[in-house]
């Protein structure tokens, strides 16, 4: 099971404003700590902790943040409308379009996703496999 996942970057201030206008609507929590964001999974009463959680740091070297190359973060969000609406929250918070939600041919039918990269250039997917919406073939 993944524990966390961590991403660099340059700009908190920005990094802030692009994770908080979709992670909350997917049920993260922002917690400040020493600068850096740490955004974790609400907890029920009686429930451990959620994972994974998603940290965004600067680099602890002190360099220069840089996005990996082949490297993406996906976030699962309920339905297709909600990736188009995060995409597009994303979007007017910073980020950059990577692709445009919707159906892609070389994943499964109900593979619904949209790409951006957030300020810093990491790769970010927003996706739904709703088996209870339409599909590509549909």
């Amino acid at each position: 099971m993944i524990a966390y996942v961590t991403v660099g970057v340059d700009d908190i201030e920005r990094a802030e404003l692009f994770y908080t206008a979709f992670l909350p609507a997917l049920g993260y929590q922002l917690e400040k700590y020493h600068g850096d964001l740490s955004y974790a999974l609400l907890v029920e009463p009686g429930q451990s902790s959620a994972s994974p959680e998603f940290y965004v740091k600067s680099p602890f070297d002190g360099g220069s943040a840089s996005a990996g190359n082949g490297t993406m973060i996906a976030f699962e969000a309920q339905n297709q409308q909600q990736v188009r609406d995060l995409h597009a929250a994303a979007l007017v918070a910073g980020g950059v379009d990577d692709g445009q939600p919707g159906f892609r041919d070389a994943y499964g039918p109900n593979f619904y996703v949209g790409y951006l990269r957030d300020p810093q250039g990491n790769k970010i997917a927003l996706f739904s496999s709703n088996p209870n919406e339409p599909g590509r073939d549909d």
